[in-house]
């Protein structure tokens, strides 16, 4: 899809990946909203990024609804669902509404707010939808258990949408975005930490990661993969990587 002059919806836009991605597209020529889930100054866009803030919140049926209401008459060609949260450690030890909060923030949210969005862009005939599935949808590790199934919620969702739109001009890529150099994957280490050596991890620099997203819209791929060792975690069968986690991780 040629990104000049398209208008693209990140969320989650204010820090990290999708702060990386938005700035991304609007050097490659797009106009940006930049998603946040609150027009403050906690969830506030650099000023000379040449972003545009809209409010985005993924919190609830009827933030997500009021959200969209909001854009009005703005025509999104692509949406990025990017934004979500994350909780670690012991299952048991999570608290219960952290547990409904992740997955309507992570799943729920970004289903909802592209069922919105869709419609329009079939009328156009013209669009792309980008969900950021994160390579724990692919090779699930324990200590990120909710997390994991948000985003393997939401690799099932990108590969049924993506086959159900085959025959109309709308198409979807999916992201299996490896570690990145993130204020949440630092949460991550921390939250980890007591059961895994986190020492050793890669960290993917964000605007680097962020140039490979715009490649792959631009090019129409389906797929973006990471490199290395969480590429190789992807294709490895299930004994490998139970072995992994059995090796790696400590319930104490």
């Amino acid at each position: 899809m040629d990104i000049e002059g398209t208008t693209a919806l990140v969320t989650g836009a204010n820090r990290g990946i999708g702060r990386a991605i938005a700035q991304a597209l609007a050097g490659a020529g797009a106009h940006v909203l930049a998603g946040v889930r609150a027009l403050d100054n906690d969830h506030a866009v650099p000023a000379a990024s040449g972003l545009r803030a809209v409010r985005i919140d993924l919190s609830s049926q009827a933030s997500v609804e009021s959200s969209v209401l909001e854009l009005g008459d703005t025509q999104v060609d692509i949406l990025v669902n990017n934004a979500g949260e994350f909780e670690g450690g012991l299952l048991e030890r999570q608290p219960v509404e952290r547990i409904y909060q992740l997955l309507q923030s992570t799943l729920t949210g970004p289903i909802h707010l592209t069922r919105l969005l869709l419609p329009g862009m079939l009328e156009r005939q013209r669009g792309k939808i980008v969900n950021n599935a994160s390579i724990i949808g692919h090779a699930p590790f324990p200590g990120a258990t909710v997390y994991a199934a948000a985003k393997t919620g939401l690799h099932g969702f990108s590969e049924s949408l993506r086959r159900e739109l085959e025959e109309t001009p709308v198409t979807l890529l999916e992201l299996i975005t490896p570690g990145v150099d993130t204020d949440m994957m630092q949460q991550v280490q921390e939250q980890l930490e007591p059961h895994v050596n986190t020492d050793g991890w890669d960290h993917v620099d964000p605007e680097d990661w962020a140039q490979k997203v715009v490649d792959a819209v631009n090019s129409d791929r389906e797929e973006l993969n990471p490199g290395g060792a969480e590429r190789l975690a992807k294709l490895l069968p299930k004994a490998l990587l139970d072995l992994g986690s059995h090796r790696a991780f400590d319930r104490a």
